[in-house]
């Protein structure tokens, strides 16, 4: 949701679309630099997050931010930035914040996992005195991006000092278009099992529910509404289904305009989806 006006305004965007949990940047996406959160701007977005009833928040890492690039600056800025929104996380009672790994910009990925992790060690001990967790996202491996591989989540979780400090946000789209077959149930049990093994359901605590534009390997990042990309509607009813999966919260971030429509008909649809699975469980978990 969008933050324009103030970040407490997103609350009731999601509340007026009747969602259950919301996303938000923190911060300006787009930009570097902040202003430092107010009193009254803490107090109203936690007001609001109590009125509407919506939980959990999460927030979302800003786009510039680059871990695993070889460019020192870029680096350190990056670090530096992620640790103060993580500050603002914690400010407002947002308990985890989505970040893409990063990308190695051709410094190979090997040295730009090495990156990550290293930034993430930094990050963690500039912010010691909180508990807000980073969750890294599933990628689709656009460009030199990192994190479209499950091995490679679960290897920075491992070889970072504070693991316990680290989860995982699943996108759907992302997973998909990285090469993971969802839209099957043999697909979907082979993918899932696939995540359970190089991470660990535990670290599961997000998921992005968007559909996919680009086919199954295609690596190309780009969400559309649910049912029309090339994922259709039965990689949701697996994932609805997945009883493991339980209690996470979902987020759309498919393509939005100001009145909201969008998400408002996503949401029917995923929900229309639910009820069609507690309805009729067997014909959703055996096909």
């Amino acid at each position: 949701m969008s933050i324009a006006g103030g970040i407490h305004l997103a609350l009731e965007r999601a509340q007026s679309v009747g969602c259950d949990s919301a996303q938000v940047f923190v911060k300006p996406n787009r930009a570097w630099a902040a202003k430092p959160l107010a009193q009254h701007e803490i107090d109203l977005f936690r007001a609001g997050t109590s009125k509407n009833d919506i939980h959990p928040i999460v927030g979302h890492a800003s786009y510039l931010l680059n871990l695993a690039t070889s460019d020192d600056a870029l680096w350190k800025r990056s670090c530096d930035t992620l640790a103060l929104e993580m500050r603002r996380c914690y400010l407002l009672g947002i308990p985890w914040i989505v970040l893409h790994p990063g990308s190695h910009t051709g410094s190979g990925e090997g040295v730009g996992l090495a990156r990550v992790i290293r930034a993430l060690d930094q990050v963690h001990d500039a912010t010691s005195d909180i508990d807000t967790m980073i969750l890294l996202e599933t990628t689709a491996g656009q460009g030199s991006s990192l994190g479209y591989r499950f091995e490679q989540l679960g290897s920075i979780i491992q070889r970072a000092r504070n693991p316990e400090r680290l989860g995982v946000c699943f996108d759907t789209c992302h997973v998909f278009a990285a090469g993971y077959e969802l839209r099957t149930r043999q697909g979907y049990t082979e993918t899932m099992e696939q995540f359970s093994r190089e991470i660990g359901m535990d670290r599961l605590k997000v998921i992005h529910i968007n559909d996919s534009k680009g086919d199954i390997g295609s690596r190309l990042d780009r969400h559309e509404h649910i049912g029309r990309g090339m994922l259709g509607l039965n990689a949701f009813r697996f994932l609805f289904a997945d009883r493991r999966l339980a209690n996470r919260p979902g987020l759309l971030e498919t393509p939005k305009s100001n009145d909201l429509h969008e998400d408002r008909e996503n949401l029917q649809i995923l929900r229309g989806l639910i009820k069609e699975i507690t309805n009729y469980p067997a014909s959703n978990i055996d096909n």
